[in-house]
C-alpha cells in the first residue's frame, strides 16, 4: 500500500510540474507578441507627435489653389508644345540659378519655368533666406504638364490628380517646390515664420510635404501688390521713427 501511495504521489508531482512548464511555454509567446505590438504602437505614436507641421496640407487648400487658377482663367498646360508657347508669350518666365537659389539638376531644362509673380516670390524668399543663413535654397520642381503629371502619378501615390477640383497647381505654373533636405531646425522655423502670414491671408497656399522632402508653395497673383504694400508700410514706419528721433533731439 505504501508503495502504491508513493507511486501516486510521484505521478501527481510529475503532472503538476509538467503542466507548469507547459503553461510557461504558452505564456511566453503571447508576451513577446504583445511587447512587439506595444513597440509598434509607441513608434506610431512618436511619429504622430513629431509630425506636426506649421504648414499642413489639406483638401481645402487644394480647392483654393484650383479656385485661384480658375479665377485667373489659366490653362492646365497639356504638353511641352503648350508650355513653349506660353514661354514665347512670356506668360511663363525662366527660373535662373542665383547665389540664393539653385535649381535641382533633376529639374529638366524645359520645366524651369513659372508665372512672373511666382518668380518674384521665390527670388524674394531665396534672398531673405540667404541673408539669414548664407546658403542657397534648392528648387526641386516648378511647372509641370498634364502629360508629366500623369506619368508621375503612376510612380508616386502622393502626386495630385491631373484634373478635377484638387488637381495639381503645378499644371498652371503658379507653384514651386523648395527642398527641405539638409535644413536645420532653425532654418525650418524661419521658413515657417516667413510663410505663415502670407498663408493666413491666402497670398500663398503652402504645405510642408511629409512623403517628399519639400515645401509645396502656390503663389497667388496678389503677391506683388501685397509685397509692395508691405514695403510701403515698412518705409512709413521707418520715416515716423526718424521723425520721432529728430523731434526728441530738438
Amino acid at each position: 500500500m505504501r508503495a502504491v501511495r508513493n507511486a501516486i504521489i510521484f505521478v501527481f508531482v510529475l503532472t503538476v510540474a509538467g503542466s507548469q512548464s507547459l503553461f510557461a511555454l504558452h505564456s511566453r509567446t503571447p508576451n513577446r507578441s504583445t511587447a512587439r505590438r506595444h513597440a509598434r504602437v509607441r513608434r506610431a505614436s512618436l511619429r504622430r507627435v513629431y509630425w506636426n507641421p506649421v504648414l499642413r496640407g489639406s483638401r481645402e487648400s487644394l480647392l483654393r489653389q484650383n479656385e485661384e487658377i480658375d479665377r485667373l482663367q489659366l490653362p492646365r498646360i497639356a504638353n511641352d508644345d503648350e508650355l513653349l508657347q506660353l514661354e514665347q508669350r512670356q506668360e511663363l518666365v525662366r527660373i535662373e540659378d542665383t547665389r540664393a537659389l539653385q535649381v535641382s539638376a533633376k529639374v529638366e531644362d524645359i520645366r524651369r519655368y513659372c508665372r512672373p509673380w511666382t518668380l518674384q516670390f521665390v527670388n524674394d524668399l531665396a534672398e531673405a533666406h540667404y541673408a539669414k543663413f548664407h546658403r542657397p535654397l534648392e528648387l526641386t520642381s516648378a511647372v509641370r504638364t498634364v502629360e508629366q503629371q500623369a506619368k508621375l502619378r503612376r510612380t508616386n501615390r502622393n502626386a495630385a490628380p491631373i484634373d478635377g477640383d484638387t488637381a495639381s497647381s503645378h499644371l498652371a505654373g503658379l507653384t514651386i517646390d523648395i527642398g527641405k533636405k539638409g535644413m536645420s531646425r532653425a532654418e525650418k522655423k524661419w521658413f515657417d515664420n516667413y510663410l505663415v502670414e502670407m498663408q493666413q491671408n491666402h497670398i500663398i497656399e503652402a504645405a510642408e510635404e511629409r512623403r517628399q522632402a519639400c515645401y509645396h508653395i502656390m503663389v497667388g497673383e496678389s503677391y506683388p501688390q501685397w509685397r509692395d504694400e508691405k514695403a510701403m508700410l515698412a518705409e512709413t514706419s521707418k520715416e515716423r521713427t526718424r521723425e520721432s528721433v529728430t523731434g526728441l533731439k530738438n
